[in-house]
């Protein structure tokens, strides 16, 4: 992955998460390889004026103790209580802003194959090179690609970046993305942007106590990014959630919409609908049950309800052995059967904050086959 001008490989093991950082300037490094197993459990000194270890744990947001949020949270709500052991481990990134508004414009109405190809498209068409690099693919020999940095709000205010994002299959969006640059570039800068951050989040002080619709400066921030093309209720949610820090944001859609009217009573009476006056019900029940990081709360628990992430916590493999018996019945009448002898393995992949494992299920089931012949036994 491209960050902030360099290249990072990562890879997780049970108990830490491995880096290696490749800067434009780096001579020492032909090449890009997952870090090997071999690496010391203990992290490495960051060279003098190399930041990728606080930039890794800020970007993923590694310094909040999961185990106490989950336990706050399971605390006041049943539901989570009962569902989040499955689906520990989730955690918010911290995006530049800027990268989060144009991410999540691209978002609307997508699925998240479909977003990662226009980030890619978008970085590839516009973002600045960092450079050429011999990738090692299992299997393979190693490939020689290209890694682009984000672009900056100034290239994707050209005014001919709309006709080429359609051609590359941005639809309506492309659209949103320009005009936004241009409003951002031109109009308000990237330092407005920034001074919409929840000042806990970047180090500049308190943020006030939360209230049912929020802080005061989340509320500022959501109604700020509304004013953006592209930007509707949702999108700027999950923009202060996950660009500007502001834990309370509660992004809702149809499926978190579901949700609330599966396990938490909503649809009935005045909120039957997803209106604006739903909208902020829910959110507001979220951060009632939830408080300050409701946004981070709400999306274990979107998370969990993804098939393609619930079905990720059993991989089931069958196996059959068949072979031939004789049944007696009560009337002495000897039947040939067939007997099929069904194995299916479990393999449940949960995580656990504190103890990873693979748990084995064995089920074996039997089944009986019966066929037409008869015989009398003599």
């Amino acid at each position: 992955m491209a960050l902030h001008g360099r290249v990072l490989s990562l890879r997780q093991d049970r108990t830490h998460l491995h880096y290696r950082s490749i800067f434009p300037s780096s001579k020492e490094h032909l090449g890009l390889s997952t870090p090997p197993s071999s690496v010391a459990s203990s992290p490495a000194k960051p060279s003098a004026g190399d930041d990728t270890l606080s930039l890794l744990k800020h970007y993923l947001n590694l310094s909040p103790n999961l185990g106490d949020l989950y336990r706050q949270w399971s605390t006041s709500d049943p539901h989570f209580r009962k569902t989040a052991p499955k689906f520990t481990g989730v955690r918010i990134l911290k995006q530049d802003p800027w990268e989060a508004l144009v991410g999540f414009i691209c978002s609307s109405n997508n699925n998240i194959a479909r977003i990662s190809q226009m980030i890619d498209k978008l970085c590839r068409e516009y973002g600045p090179l960092i450079g050429h690099l011999d990738v090692e693919c299992e299997g393979d020999e190693p490939q020689r690609m290209a890694f682009y940095d984000f672009p900056p709000p100034e290239r994707l205010a050209r005014k001919d970046v709309e006709s080429r994002l359609r051609e590359l299959g941005f639809g309506y969006r492309a659209k949103y993305l320009q005009q936004t640059a241009v409003m951002v570039a031109e109009e308000r800068g990237l330092d407005w942007l920034d001074e919409l951050r929840n000042p806990e989040s970047a180090g500049r002080g308190d943020a006030g106590e939360l209230l049912e619709g929020g802080r005061e400066g989340y509320r500022k921030a959501h109604e700020s990014l509304l004013e953006l093309q592209g930007v509707g209720p949702k999108v700027a949610d999950c923009v202060c959630l996950m660009g500007l820090g502001w834990g309370e944001a509660v992004p809702v859609d149809t499926h978190v919409w579901q949700i609330a009217q599966r396990d938490y009573k909503f649809g009935k009476g005045k909120h039957s609908s997803l209106t604006k006056a739903t909208y902020d019900a829910v959110a507001n029940k979220f951060r009632s049950m939830w408080g300050k990081e409701a946004g981070w709360a709400h999306s274990v628990l979107f998370t969990a309800d993804l098939r393609a992430f619930s079905e990720r916590l059993v991989a089931k493999l069958e196996s059959q052995d068949v072979f031939e018996a004789v049944k007696v019945e009560a009337d002495g009448v000897v039947k040939p059967v067939t007997v099929v002898k069904t194995e299916i393995v479990k393999d449940k992949r949960i995580k656990r904050e504190f103890e990873e494992e693979e748990h084995l299920v064995v089920e074996i089931q039997q089944s009986l086959v019966k066929t037409p012949k008869r015989r009398r036994k003599t």
